[in-house]
């Protein structure tokens, strides 16, 4: 009974003690006690450091899940070992602190990328660049602009007809442009559909009648294939949206292709001033996948078979966003003909978010070779895959103008999730 009543007075005389170190902001333990997750998501077999030298006090429920804890005088770290949820506590100086909710999921291994490639997109409708005035007899008059058509707007429809392509258009400007009918044009603005009429005008001259618009119905550029799952054969890259170059607006995808593409040479970058990777599409032009979404993460589709780097072939884990760490890590890229190399990078800080967002990390350059050739981060490297730890956990998607050493990744769990491929044993299909 004494030592019932002396433990039950230990007990508070800690938390009274604890309480106060907390007030007075000595208590550095309970700093970062603050700064564990309440919910960790972790791969089987795979293991998560969760802070320092914090008393873990048992797992108090299991839902089909095994979790082994190994804790020394450094870390505690949990070990996922079988699918499944369990609740572990936390304990300082004898008193239960937090609960922290662990889920195991199912190892996922995708094969990661580092080729060039070229991309073609073809757009919905035809996309209106600019306008441009039509030299009449009655002066200089863009009927375009006069229909209230703005750059930015996607064509759709001309007289109740789906528009696909430009050579779409013709037919019904010169149709138009002799029987003096307007066009009823159906655009696609960010604010919805608009309907409208254009009078084609004829130039001063000539026997064509004109719109006053410049349109364009594709794109083409290139970037880095991100990664490729070897059983659904779907993939990602380049990491980020491609906008339109007049525009400036992402490009609404109807269709597009994959091709491989060869580096010629490098425009190397400076402060102020981001280089370049200058490529063109391999001689067969061959077709190696489709792309069906251009999304803030990037492109993504199906591969039509499976393509290799040369450098790491085999599928390899992924880290979710909160498993990423600062410190060394790898990029795979292209900067010479079609040879995929890995190059150091430092990750130098990394937000473990819980929610899809395209600036998950910042990185530096410390590779020797790579600086000297390229002055770090340049275009065309968009989508080049981050591996740490022999895990894949993201993709560069932009460079810092004023530091071309240095630029944003995209936390990998993210593209995979806009690729539709599940990873947490939910089905879904964005990209499919």
């Amino acid at each position: 009974m004494k030592i019932l009543k002396f433990e039950y007075l230990r007990k508070i005389i800690g938390g009274i003690l604890l309480v106060s170190l907390i007030a007075i902001g000595f208590f550095k333990p309970f700093q970062e006690y603050l700064q564990i997750p309440k919910n960790i998501t972790l791969f089987e077999g795979q293991k998560q450091t969760i802070n320092k030298a914090l008393p873990v006090a048992a797992l108090l429920s299991s839902d089909n899940a095994s979790i082994s804890i190994n804790q020394d005088q450094d870390t505690v770290a949990v070990h996922a070992m079988k699918n499944g949820k369990s609740e572990m506590l936390l304990e300082l100086a004898g008193l239960p602190i937090k609960k922290v909710n662990v889920n195991v999921i199912k190892d996922f291994k995708v094969i990661p990328g580092g080729q060039s490639i070229g991309v073609k997109l073809n757009t919905v409708g035809v996309l209106v660049v600019g306008h441009h005035q039509v030299n009449t007899e009655k002066g200089k008059v863009s009927p375009g602009e006069l229909a209230g058509i703005k750059t930015g707007d996607m064509i759709t429809k001309i007289n109740e007809t789906e528009i696909e392509k430009m050579e779409d258009v013709a037919p019904f400007v010169q149709e138009s442009g002799e029987s003096g009918k307007p066009l009823n044009i159906e655009i696609t603005r960010d604010s919805g559909k608009i309907t409208t009429q254009l009078t084609p005008q004829k130039e001063e001259g000539e026997g064509s009648y004109k719109l006053g618009l410049y349109i364009r119905d594709s794109a083409a550029g290139i970037g880095t294939l991100t990664f490729y799952h070897p059983d659904s054969k779907k993939y990602g890259a380049l990491g980020h949206v491609i906008s339109d170059m007049d525009t400036k607006k992402p490009i609404v995808v109807d269709d597009g292709q994959v091709l491989r593409s060869t580096v010629t040479s490098i425009e190397k970058g400076s402060n102020g001033n981001p280089g370049e990777k200058l490529a063109q599409f391999s001689d067969d032009r061959e077709i190696i996948g489709d792309i069906r979404t251009n999304s803030p993460y990037g492109i993504f589709g199906k591969l039509k078979k499976e393509i290799h780097n040369g450098v790491m072939d085999q599928a390899m884990p992924i880290a979710l966003s909160n498993q990423v760490k600062e410190g060394p890590a790898q990029i795979l890229t292209v900067v010479e003909n079609d040879e995929v190399k890995s190059f150091d990078i430092e990750i130098v800080s990394t937000i473990p978010q819980k929610f899809p967002a395209t600036k998950g990390m910042v990185l530096k350059v410390t590779d020797e070779e790579l600086l000297k050739k390229t002055g770090g981060i340049v275009q065309g490297m968009s989508g080049s895959p981050i591996i740490q730890d022999g895990k894949l956990i993201g993709a560069v998607t932009h460079v810092f103008v004023n530091d071309p050493t240095s630029g944003y990744g995209v936390h990998i769990e993210w593209m995979l999730n806009e690729a539709g491929i599940d990873i947490y044993g939910k089905a879904e299909e964005k990209a499919s």
